[in-house]
């Protein structure tokens, strides 16, 4: 049989397994140019948690007792198309089944060749064009500046960190951990980083580590943290807004300080993004991100889950902090 994963009820604050719900149907037969695909990993991403609320967003909400979609890598199992063939890999945006059909449409072959699989989840995929797109076309970082990120032993997070000291930047990471804060240091070449639970007071603390202030605020969290960052903006400072997962699941509307002073007084930039707004420089980013990633300038860290039944458990484990860079769960069905 083939496995889903549906969307069984709205979750209300923080998600529960109670919110997804199993069901089973059978592994279909491709037709006339189409082909059927085997999922191998899945992506779990904090953005699913807007997609599973009954509101008006930038992509669709998610329907209730349909199954749920993102990021994968799939195994082409059979192919009536022309354009692909048993064997191959692909990626795309795709639903929680272990298996399904597809036209071809909105999915790409993937090289296993260059690179291991599940990195074009990750720093070969959305996630790496997100940190590359957002950092240089909102941040536009020059060297000798300083970068503070949020998130920063995220999926995104560690690879904006890596891109802003390729561009000789001064780079600041903020996390939950001093595990990752061990982490952002020896392995992804931060300058300094903080583990805000641990910090009773952040604002004086990135003060002491970003002497000079900062120039661009890569938000991935929003919330107290990103209010204690603001505080320490300086003068043209450009603030990519990334995330918020901070706030993902509030049931009341969030109140800190009023922005629009800081905004004023320092001249600042705060833009919200998303990836696909800079479509059209995703070969050119990609290309950038593989040769760094050849050359050993950059990294990248994956949290990997194994098996197809704990996408669920995956999925909640990114707003406890689990992941260490990208959460990606391994079907087990190669």
């Amino acid at each position: 049989m083939n496995q889903v994963i549906l969307l069984n009820k709205r979750p209300v604050g923080k998600p529960v397994l109670s919110d997804f719900r199993f069901s089973n149907e059978s592994i279909p037969t491709p037709q006339v140019g189409e082909i059927l695909l085997m999922t191998l990993y899945v992506s779990v991403d904090p953005y699913l948690r807007g997609r599973m609320n009954d509101t008006r967003s930038y992509v669709p909400s998610f329907e209730l007792n349909e199954p749920i979609q993102s990021g994968i890598i799939a195994e082409v199992k059979d192919s009536n198309h022309p354009e692909f063939k048993k064997g191959d890999f692909v990626s795309g945006n795709l639903y929680w089944k272990e298996y399904q059909i597809s036209n071809g449409q909105g999915i790409n072959k993937i090289n296993a060749s260059v690179s291991e699989l599940s990195s074009y989840l990750g720093v070969l995929g959305m996630t790496g064009l997100t940190a590359y797109l957002g950092l240089t076309e909102v941040g536009k970082p020059l060297p000798g500046e300083t970068i503070a990120v949020s998130g920063a032993a995220g999926a995104v997070g560690s690879i904006v960190g890596q891109i802003g000291k390729i561009m000789g930047c001064n780079v600041v990471g903020i996390t939950g951990t001093d595990e990752k804060v061990e982490l952002l240091r020896s392995r992804f070449s931060f300058d300094d980083a903080i583990n805000y639970k641990t910090t009773p007071d952040l604002t004086k603390a990135i003060e002491k580590v970003c002497p000079k202030g900062v120039d661009i605020y890569f938000d991935n969290v929003g919330g107290e943290i990103s209010d204690a960052v603001l505080a320490n903006i300086n003068k043209y400072a450009r603030l990519p807004v990334c995330g918020a997962i901070s706030l993902y699941n509030e049931t009341k509307t969030s109140v800190g300080p009023r922005i629009q002073p800081i905004i004023l007084t320092k001249s600042a930039i705060m833009r919200g993004f998303f990836v696909s707004d800079f479509s059209k420089k995703f070969p050119e980013a990609t290309k950038q991100l593989a040769g760094w990633l050849k050359d050993g300038k950059i990294r990248y860290a994956e949290t990997i889950v194994e098996g197809f039944n704990n996408i669920p458990q995956a999925f909640l484990d990114l707003f406890e902090g689990k992941n260490k860079g990208k959460m990606i769960v391994k079907t087990n069905m190669q």
